[in-house]
């Protein structure tokens, strides 16, 4: 499936445009790690752009999120793609994230909550402005961005990504993204 296509699959499905902009987030992170760990891009990047595919059915019914989407996508992707996709809702799925691809979602999914809200605290609310700095002492604050959940973002470590090395990725990735983002 080409990015393309993948896209319109994805727009197609998903009404909600923070959800969509969510999708282009992780699809730049999942990027920047895959060039990072000398993975395929394109491959990382599918994941991270239909992660979520089926939010819009789901978001009232997680045991079902990735279920959906795996059954969607069946015949147009590599089981890979649909295993790391799975992956990243293990409590329902049962599905443990074993390969660098898996864990890799499962980090820059949240990670990219955490570096939207650093952003929005900014005063120009660009992700320009941003540094590593103040993601680092961010992610320390449990009373900011309280429903990101640390601990998913700490699986970089897993990929032996050190945290600030997977934040500078992540940010740098981002960045690159700002103006689709609006950030």
């Amino acid at each position: 499936m080409s990015r393309e296509e993948a896209l319109d699959l994805l727009k197609k499905h998903i009404t909600n445009r923070k959800i969509l902009s969510h999708c282009l987030a992780v699809e730049v992170i999942m990027r920047g790690l895959a060039k990072h760990l000398r993975e395929d891009e394109a491959v990382w990047g599918t994941v991270g752009l239909l992660h979520d595919l089926d939010y819009d059915k789901t978001k009232s019914n997680p045991e079902e999120h990735t279920l959906i989407t795996a059954k969607m996508l069946e015949n147009q992707v590599s089981n890979e793609i649909i295993r790391a996709i799975k992956a990243h809702n293990a409590k329902y799925t049962k599905v443990s994230p074993q390969t660098a691809m898996d864990k890799a979602l499962i980090a820059a999914d949240a990670v990219s909550g955490l570096l939207i809200a650093c952003a929005l605290v900014m005063p120009s609310k660009r992700l320009e402005e941003v540094s590593i700095k103040t993601v680092k002492k961010k992610f320390k604050s449990k009373d900011f961005a309280k429903n990101v959940n640390r601990e998913r973002i700490l699986v970089c470590q897993e990929m032996g990504i050190p945290i600030e090395g997977f934040f500078e990725i992540s940010l740098k990735s981002l960045q690159s993204i700002s103006q689709e983002l609006g950030l």
